[in-house]
């Protein structure tokens, strides 16, 4: 994969809604808890697939867990899981869906001890300030970091399910908790 494809980073590569993706979301640092909850289902989701899969399920994604209403999200049944395996918008694996049911309810734990679930993630780095990478070529970017296995550690701890390091990373890379645009993407140069 080339580092660089048309002034931003090459794993974007050609597909629009990769390309939106990376230009108007991707790093960004976000500090809503809704929009984080938001990344975590969606992350979690991904575990095992290609990023591309849920990025094209967002909308059904959307539409299955209450435009990613953390508290209707906690309430759901085993009658919205058995709904959720029939419908097509998602992924359909049944331990994914129980799972962002479950993460819900301890999303909103954190959100309780903490006051937000972003507080809380900036807790697990180095002056409770995002990171800022300085890659010049996508071989250097980490599939985990500090950070990342810290965290991960301390969600596996309290119960959250497909969030290892690796997706844990990814959320962090997407939420702009780490920014790993590369040297030469424009996106870096607009910062």
């Amino acid at each position: 994969m080339e580092d660089i494809i048309n002034a931003r980073c090459g794993w974007a590569g050609t597909d629009e809604l990769y390309i939106k993706y990376h230009d108007e979301e991707w790093g960004k640092l976000v500090t809503d808890d809704k929009a984080l909850f938001e990344f975590l289902v969606l992350e979690s989701a991904q575990a095992g697939l290609a990023w591309i899969t849920i990025l094209r399920k967002r909308e059904g994604y959307r539409k299955a867990f209450h435009h990613f209403d953390v508290k209707k999200v906690a309430q759901m049944t085993s009658e919205d899981i058995e709904q959720l395996m029939q419908f097509d918008g998602i992924v359909k694996n049944r331990l994914k869906i129980k799972s962002t049911i479950n993460n819900a309810k301890l999303f909103m734990a954190i959100q309780e001890e903490f006051g937000s679930f972003y507080k809380y993630t900036l807790s697990f780095f180095p002056n409770r300030q995002p990171i800022v990478n300085n890659f010049k070529s996508l071989s250097q970017i980490p599939a985990t970091s500090p950070e990342s296995d810290a965290m991960s550690k301390d969600m596996k701890k309290r119960g959250f399910k497909f969030f290892g390091p690796t997706i844990c990373y990814a959320f962090l890379q997407a939420a702009g908790f780490v920014n790993d645009h590369l040297e030469n993407c424009f996106c870096k140069a607009a910062q």
